[in-house]
């Protein structure tokens, strides 16, 4: 056996071991992938959910959010601050939201489902109200999908069968 012969068979062998060794580690790669995206999916519903809790933990929050959702202007100094303060935490995440669609880990459906509620809210007057205050809170990027938002001119409909002008606190018990 010659040298260019050994080569040729080491050549050989180390394609054969070297092709599925490739393989594999592309099927690990793409596993730890598309777990590190459902991982940030969940850490982002984790999140919503604590977000959320407000208004379903506390009638008297409840209460609130709807009054403000009318007018954010017509707001008492408190009652701004703590608007400003849920709302910044709610774009937040809808601005992580955004940015993990943008970079693929967020699918288009769950996307969709996150824009439409964006919609829905946004379309409200005292929302509107506060992105103008708040808008420089967020990237440039993300305030203009909300200012697209705006532009279309959405009615407000998510709470269109609640009476909101009948909305007060609750009396405390």
């Amino acid at each position: 056996m010659n040298w260019e012969m050994l080569t040729a068979i080491g050549q050989l062998a180390t394609v054969f071991v070297g092709v599925p060794s490739l393989i594999y580690f592309a099927i690990q790669l793409r596993e730890q992938t598309r777990e590190r995206r459902q991982s940030a999916v969940n850490a982002l519903t984790v999140q919503w959910g604590d977000l959320t809790k407000a208004l379903h933990d506390s009638p008297e929050f409840s209460a609130i959010f709807l009054r403000w959702l009318q007018s954010f202007d017509d707001l008492d100094a408190v009652s701004k601050v703590r608007f400003s303060a849920f709302f910044n935490r709610f774009f937040k995440n809808f601005q992580a939201m955004y940015f993990s669609h943008r970079d693929g880990v967020l699918s288009a459906s769950l996307w969709g489902e996150i824009k439409r509620t964006m919609t829905d809210l946004i379309a409200y007057p005292g929302l509107q109200q506060w992105w103008k205050t708040r808008k420089h809170w967020h990237t440039e990027e993300f305030g203009r999908v909300v200012d697209a938002i705006i532009a279309r001119g959405e009615k407000p409909t998510a709470y269109l069968t609640y009476d909101l002008k009948q909305v007060v606190p609750p009396k405390d018990s």
